[in-house]
């Protein structure tokens, strides 16, 4: 199919996603989501057994897109759920993908950007990325990465990154194990082709099974707590202070929060 908001190949064994809309920093939109997820689809029907995860210019992914950010609060109930579950239906087929999949951070990824970056199977970031889980500046809520990141870093650290929304750096990231591998910016892909080579050079066939035996493992208890969060993240979007810090936002003020 043809791609708008990313940009994709194969080339020996490799499949590469690139998000290419920098000047919207690579932000997520609804096209986004339909067209990364028809990426995965065509990589796993595809010969490429590795892929790699990217983004063009100097952004990996800074979120949400502000236009569809801006039509939030006018979504009805129903929307609001739909909305959440595409989202969560993205996130869960990046982080259950049959095949290894590699994210090259290149730039800063926040929010579900950030979720983007640290659900794949290999992490390398550029020395100056910087990450965040920033939903609660906004009177938002991070439901949806929550369900996978508590599995990566535990919980007393997601409760550090979630409740605070602070912006941490590569290092750190790297101490936390959310990130795999820091290089610098200008061998970032060429170390990401160099791993899938890596990968390559493994058994197909074991390198499948012991995906598959990963995911199996907790899979009914991942869709459980998926759903939870799928209705949070639709729920807290009828809330005033998320109208609010929306509005804020864009904006570009402090929020006044009504604890309602």
């Amino acid at each position: 199919m043809a791609y708008e908001t990313l940009q994709f190949g194969t080339e020996a064994g490799v499949a590469t996603i690139t998000l290419a809309q920098p000047e919207k920093r690579n932000a997520i939109s609804s096209q986004m989501i339909a067209e990364l997820l028809a990426a995965l689809d065509e990589t796993e029907r595809g010969e490429a057994r590795v892929v790699i995860l990217t983004g063009a210019g100097k952004a990996f992914c800074a979120g949400m897109n502000l236009e569809e950010l801006k039509a939030l609060a006018g979504k009805s109930p129903g929307q609001n759920l739909e909305d959440s579950r595409r989202m969560a239906q993205m996130f869960h087929r990046l982080y259950a993908f049959p095949k290894p999949v590699i994210a090259a951070v290149n730039g800063p990824a926040i929010a579900g950007g950030c979720g983007l970056a640290t659900l794949a199977d290999f992490t390398l970031a550029v020395t100056d990325a910087k990450f965040g889980y920033t939903e609660v500046k906004i009177g938002f809520i991070p439901a949806l990465v929550s369900v996978f990141l508590r599995r990566q870093i535990g919980e007393k650290r997601a409760r550090d990154l979630l409740l605070s929304g602070r912006i941490f750096e590569a290092q750190e990231a790297r101490e936390m194990g959310l990130v795999s591998e820091i290089v610098p910016a200008d061998v970032l892909m060429a170390r990401a082709k160099e791993l899938a080579a890596s990968l390559l050079a493994a058994s197909p066939v074991s390198i499948l099974r012991t995906k598959r035996l990963l995911i199996d493992l907790q899979e009914a208890e991942l869709h459980e707590e998926l759903e939870r969060a799928i209705r949070a993240n639709a729920e807290i979007r009828s809330t005033v202070d998320f109208r609010e810090g929306l509005a804020a936002f864009l904006e570009k003020r402090e929020p006044r929060w009504t604890g309602r």
